[in-house]
């Protein structure tokens, strides 16, 4: 059966429930003839027992014999046996009539050879003690035949029956298959460059709409991480095309005639600069496939968020200073959390304040803790971003717009995907708000894994 199609299946289903029902009412029908033909034998045999006794009430033995004879010779299919008190036959009807009777009073079947016999057992004088023992026989053969043909018509009619529902069950099933083979056909031709095709759901039976829907929704996330990960392969071809071609050419320029150990030295830190560049950029890369596949799994350490952001600002104030830029904390709060991922989310979102802020004006960070959770904003005053670019801020590799695109340096547009994913993982939410000349990164996190 687990190689068997589902039209198969509920085509046999069908047939399977058609032949139990059928024979259920087969049975039923038969039970019920039968026993409809038993209570006309027993009326048709306790009438003629009534004819009989009126028939003989005050006859010598011969005029009863006579009479009986008279009675009976009017219904050929009925015989009749008489026994005295003392069980001695005293008379017969027929010499067909089988040797032993049942004794029990009333009615009952009796089998003898080819012919069946509905048999009636009554006194024949009820009202006089020792009363000779009467038994009408009732030849039932031609019901009994009737029977056995409806018991095979019965038979017959749940083989057809079955044979009929299986066929019709195997149409039925496959046209109403169609639309999950159309669905099978449809997802059958999905491919890389096909993951915009989509079911058509509101052609679908109610059963399938459901699925269909969530067949569509996995198609369009499924397209849209493609899209991210050809648009992610491109952002990571073009940010280590240029360092490449920088060590390439550089490489070649030096050895295209002998040189001082002094320069050389200088081509090997020139080249040490972008290598470093380019391993930092694979471990952030490593870092982010580690977040996708939910492999990051911070430990829970008690923290203080005011004494750890005051670590970050004293780090950060030489080069604050340069700048001419204020740094502040507001508030403190309490979580659990893992130290190092949570310094170096804070970080990115300090040194991205610091990149993008004014000289001489302020950046800010506040703690708000609240009974279920923290809130962290990390602000800063210039130029604000465009709303629809909010969302796309922590996408790999992207900048708000060229205004904002620098040297590449250290910077290469992961620091923003690598605290969400740190932010993520702790099982909090960051988003961004630009208005009013400052820009606001705002990070919620739970206080429920606090240790």
């Amino acid at each position: 059966m687990g190689r068997w199609s589902l039209s198969s299946r509920l085509a046999l289903l069908f047939a399977a429930c058609t032949a139990v029902v059928s024979l259920f009412a087969g049975v039923l029908f038969s039970r019920g003839s039968e026993a409809h033909f038993i209570e006309l034998d027993q009326q048709l045999l306790e009438d003629k027992l009534i004819g009989l006794r009126r028939a003989v009430q005050g006859l010598d033995a011969e005029q009863t014999q006579r009479r009986l004879e008279e009675e009976l010779s009017r219904q050929a299919d009925l015989a009749l046996r008489i026994k005295d008190s003392d069980g001695v036959r005293w008379y017969d009807s027929s010499i067909r009539i089988p040797t032993r009777l049942p004794e029990m009073p009333g009615i009952s079947t009796l089998s003898d050879g080819d012919v069946d016999y509905r048999v009636l057992n009554a006194p024949l004088f009820p009202d006089r003690p020792g009363s000779p023992q009467l038994t009408l026989l009732l030849d039932i053969t031609h019901h009994q035949h009737f029977l056995q043909r409806m018991q095979r018509l019965i038979w017959l009619t749940v083989g057809l029956s079955a044979l009929a529902t299986a066929l019709l069950g195997a149409w039925a099933a496959r046209r109403a298959l169609r639309p999950l083979r159309s669905m099978g056909a449809i997802a059958g031709n999905v491919s890389a460059r096909s993951l915009n095709a989509r079911l058509p759901a509101e052609q679908m039976p109610t059963e399938l709409a459901e699925l269909a829907h969530s067949i569509n929704a996995m198609l369009a996330r499924l397209d849209d991480a493609f899209q991210r990960l050809s648009a992610f392969s491109a952002d990571i071809a073009h940010e280590l095309r240029t360092p490449l071609s920088n060590l390439l050419t550089h490489t070649q320029v030096t050895l295209t005639r002998e040189r001082s150990p002094q320069d050389y030295r200088e081509a090997l830190h020139s080249n040490l600069e972008e290598l470093q560049w380019m391993a930092q950029l694979v471990n952030d890369m490593l870092y982010l496939a580690k977040a996708d596949h939910g492999l990051l799994a911070p430990d829970r350490e008690p923290l203080a968020l005011a004494e750890e952001v005051d670590v970050l600002l004293e780090f950060f104030a030489p080069l604050a200073e340069d700048i001419n830029v204020r740094l502040s904390r507001e508030g403190e709060g309490h979580l659990g959390g893992d130290r190092n991922m949570l310094r170096r989310a804070l970080s990115n979102l300090l040194d991205n304040a610091l990149r993008f802020t004014h000289e001489g004006s302020d950046v800010r960070v506040r703690i708000v803790d609240e009974a279920q959770r923290v809130r962290i904003s990390v602000e800063n005053s210039g130029e604000e971003i465009p709303a629809d670019l909010l969302p796309r801020l922590f996408d790999r590799f992207y900048r708000a717009d060229p205004a904002r695109q620098e040297s590449r340096g250290e910077h290469a547009g992961l620091g923003l995907a690598i605290t969400r994913s740190i932010i993520r993982a702790h099982g909090g939410e960051i988003h961004c708000e630009s208005a009013d000349g400052w820009t606001r990164f705002l990070i919620e996190l739970p206080k429920a894994n606090q240790a």
